[in-house]
């Protein structure tokens, strides 16, 4: 394990609970959060400049800090506001894209220059998807280019105050809110009780301790993986139970790769974990040493490999696509909203 996978690993067991290191870390994060508060106020005040779009704009963001299902629940949404008769554009940051300038995404761009998660959504979604540091310069250059886009989403985003904001998703997983504390003595952004118009929670059970560390009257999401298809034959899938009796190891670059290993325990298999730090990039050839018939990866991490030579070409790797399932009143209340937003 590389020093900052050593490091992340570390620091995600001290955030879970109230130990040594997070006490010894517990006056940071007071500075933490006195600096992030008169950030927020000072946007709310208009002292901190901010942009305002002229379509509705959706946040789907968290303030638990790394992954929580954000992007699956992204193209949940786009799905449902088309199926309403939106026309939904989306942007975001990029993680790990090559520079911080508003550039497009297709299903064919680099995920080195764009990011995973953008290039999976955008192949997930057929949406235009538009990427840049600047959130308000990547909505005005999306509508641009598609004019017909009625509604923006926005992958992540939501401390990202220079952007206005019609509606916010909080998410969480089933950690919930960790150990409560804020960076860096917790894994929090801002606090639990921060405003928002609805709660997602990404758990196979909502828990009444759940419930109540998250506030907010939570909608449940789950993600469903039931097949897996090979990274050669994109397409042919067969049921994930069918692979059971096979030397198997899930691989996984994700914010939380404990949740990829659990999904694939629940379909029945066993399976040798192998974490890898979220967004890794597989140019270290994380699987030349390893012993297995299948090795089992997200569609996250599949759409870097597929454009590596020496990954897309091996045989043993298998993608894990998940959807996320949601109750179809968030669906409704969101597109509510929606169409009660003003434009500018």
């Amino acid at each position: 394990m590389s020093s900052n996978a050593s490091l992340e690993t570390t620091l995600t067991r001290a955030w879970l609970r109230r130990g040594a290191l997070a006490c010894a870390l517990w006056p940071l994060s007071l500075l933490f959060r006195a600096l992030s508060s008169l950030r927020a106020l000072l946007f709310r005040a208009g002292v901190l400049k901010s942009t305002r779009l002229p379509v509705p704009v959706i946040v789907v963001g968290n303030i638990f800090i790394g992954g929580t299902g954000k992007t699956p629940l992204t193209i949940w949404l786009a799905e449902a506001l088309r199926d309403a008769g939106f026309q939904p554009g989306i942007i975001s940051r990029g993680h790990g894209g090559s520079d911080g300038a508003a550039r497009a995404v297709g299903p064919d761009s680099s995920a080195r220059e764009v990011g995973d998660e953008p290039l999976l959504i955008a192949r997930r979604t057929g949406c235009p998807v538009v990427v840049g540091r600047d959130r308000g310069a990547a909505g005005r250059a999306l509508l641009a280019a598609h004019p017909r886009v009625d509604v923006i989403l926005t992958d992540d985003g939501l401390q990202h105050y220079a952007l206005q904001r019609d509606i916010e998703i909080m998410l969480f997983d089933g950690r919930g809110v960790g150990n409560g504390w804020l960076l860096p003595a917790g894994p929090l952004r801002e606090v639990p009780s921060r405003r928002r118009d609805f709660t997602v929670v990404n758990a196979p059970e909502l828990t009444p301790a759940l419930r109540a560390a998250v506030g907010g009257a939570p909608f449940r999401m789950r993600l469903d993986g039931a097949f897996a298809e090979p990274l050669l034959r994109p397409g042919q899938r067969v049921p994930l139970a069918s692979l059971a009796g096979r030397r198997l190891v899930a691989a996984c670059g994700i914010g939380n790769p404990q949740r990829f290993f659990t999904l694939l325990r629940g379909a029945g298999l066993d399976v040798a974990e192998l974490p890898l730090p979220d967004h890794h990039d597989f140019l270290d050839r994380p699987f030349a040493a390893v012993d297995a018939d299948i090795i089992l990866i997200t569609e996250k991490d599949a759409v870097k490999c597929a454009q590596i030579e020496n990954l897309r070409n091996d045989p043993r790797l298998w993608v894990v696509p998940v959807t996320a399932q949601l109750d179809a009143a968030l669906a409704e209340q969101i597109v509510e909203k929606c169409r009660g937003c003003s434009t500018a």
